[in-house]
């Protein structure tokens, strides 16, 4: 991987980088950012759950679904990471598997379905 200047400093530092791309809606670069960082804690759901934001809206789908997957093996009731779930199984095509995931979200964010 080719190093370029948003792949240096501190954690703290490349954090609040990433959040800058992904703020400026530059999702591919604060991937690039994000994903080894992520590694690097990997107790910890923050970076895990904008990283799969990240890879959401730049299309990279089952990428975002690996690391949903992941923060949800850590944090079991992160109802958003389940209903970035759900909407990534939807963009795939999953309808089945997806309607599984939101319906987990509704519950855990207090709004049931009938």
């Amino acid at each position: 991987m080719e190093f370029t200047y948003f792949d240096h400093g501190t954690a703290a530092e490349r954090w609040e980088r990433a959040g800058q791309f992904f703020d400026a809606k530059e999702y591919a670069t604060a991937a690039r950012i994000l994903a080894p960082l992520a590694d690097e804690v990997p107790e910890q759901v923050a970076p895990r759950l904008l990283l799969a934001r990240a890879y959401y809206h730049s299309a990279q789908l089952r990428r975002a679904e690996t690391e949903l997957r992941t923060v949800l093996r850590l944090d079991p009731v992160e109802g958003y990471a389940r209903l970035m779930l759900g909407r990534t199984l939807e963009r795939q095509g999953r309808d089945a598997e997806a309607a599984t995931q939101l319906r987990m979200a509704a519950a855990l964010s207090g709004e049931f379905a009938a």
